[in-house]
């Protein structure tokens, strides 16, 4: 079982005149909640949490809003002060309001607020293992060059160099002790830490724990929340003309006058079996066979809008969205210009998604070329928000 030891001391007084919104910065909203509440709701998730302390801007409201947030989210052990006029006596303040029993100290910007929660606990677990200050890093990339005004001096090696993020990871006393002899201000607390003469390791860091500071950096948080998974899904079903002539055709769910239908299990609505199979096929959820056989009697003669309608239900279930299916009657009958219109309309309205309908031959090859059945071919293009990040 993980010890609750973590507290964590999270940024949020910076008033964020660089990303130009007119309120603080960890007020302004991305995707629909505020960048506290989505640093929140990844803090409320940390394995071993005990505690957390806010440093916010002296507004009552925006605390009370602060305090709605934490109740959402389900945390409970939390202090909500005001900030200072730095970002350094903002954490002063939040770190004098902790109770002195917490032995880790995680210290974070709100504005970081997709940081996930598996962040904080890698950094926690460094701290608990080692002793060690502990901060994550991401490797420089862009090659750096130093500068004497506009004169690019040289080429800096940046084999040796890292950007740091948050959260950064102190033992408590290592950290109270630092602030309690703190005589300048630094730029963030591990090297506040280090000017004490301990010692500071890295970790990996995330790449989702870029710090929000401009409106592009906005633009890139919200481009993020709302990315989603998509998947295709192919699908198949042939069935052939029945001899029984009173029967009548089904396709797409709907009755094509004059025409012959087709054996089947159920009503033999190969276009809709087709369709079926490729949503299934998609969502990685089976085959119509397998989640509708021939062994289950309540789908004989069943209409296609039943497979289609629980097909819906699966997906939804498992969190997918039907973004549009694409499906191709093959054989010489029946003509399928009479009844397109009706066909897409009838099927986009039980998926609630776009539906294309065409046809081909296959130039009097086959059984399909003679005459004796039909086949259907379907595509199908589904979509569901990505795991990494809260909706």
């Amino acid at each position: 079982m993980t010890a609750r030891d973590i507290a964590v001391v999270l940024v949020a007084a910076g008033d964020g005149q660089r990303l130009g919104a007119g309120i603080p910065k960890a007020f302004v909203t991305v995707a629909g909640k505020t960048l506290l509440e989505r640093a929140l709701f990844e803090v409320s998730r940390i394995q071993g949490l005990k505690s957390v302390a806010i440093a916010l801007p002296e507004n009552v409201d925006l605390m009370r809003q602060a305090g709605q947030f934490c109740s959402r989210v389900g945390l409970e052990d939390v202090y909500l002060v005001y900030g200072g006029t730095s970002r350094q006596g903002s954490i002063a303040a939040a770190l004098s309001a902790l109770a002195p029993t917490n032995e880790i100290v995680l210290v974070h910007d709100a504005a970081r607020a997709l940081a996930p929660a598996a962040l904080f606990e890698a950094v926690a677990a460094s701290v608990r293992e080692t002793g060690v200050a502990t901060i994550p890093m991401l490797p420089v990339v862009d090659t750096l060059k130093k500068l004497d005004g506009e004169a690019v001096r040289e080429t800096v090696d940046r084999s040796t160099l890292g950007a740091a993020q948050t959260p950064q990871g102190f033992t408590a006393e290592s950290l109270r002790l630092a602030y309690a002899g703190a005589t300048s201000d630094f730029t963030d607390d591990a090297a506040l830490v280090q000017s004490t003469g301990a010692s500071v390791r890295a970790v990996g860091g995330h790449p989702l724990a870029f710090k929000i500071t401009t409106p592009a950096d906005l633009e890139r948080a919200e481009q993020l929340i709302n990315a989603r998974e998509v998947r295709s899904g192919i699908g198949t079903d042939t069935h052939r003309f029945t001899r029984d002539k009173k029967k009548p055709l089904y396709l797409g769910t709907i009755e094509w006058p004059g025409v012959r239908g087709l054996d089947g299990h159920s009503d033999g609505d190969a276009v809709s079996h087709a369709i079926v199979d490729a949503l299934l096929s998609a969502a990685g959820l089976g085959d119509i066979g397998s989640n509708f056989g021939v062994d289950r009697p309540e789908f004989a003669g069943a209409n296609g809008a039943v497979f289609l309608t629980e097909t819906k239900h699966l997906l939804a279930n498992a969190g997918w969205v039907i973004e549009n299916v694409s499906v191709q009657l093959i054989g010489n009958r029946p003509k399928v210009a009479p009844m397109r219109a009706a066909v897409e309309i009838a099927l986009a309205k039980l998926l609630g998604a776009p539906v294309s309908l065409s046809a081909t031959t296959t130039d009097g090859l086959g059984f399909l070329g003679k005459s004796k059945g039909v086949a259907a071919v379907a595509t199908a293009l589904i979509s569901r928000p990505k795991d990494r990040l809260q909706s």
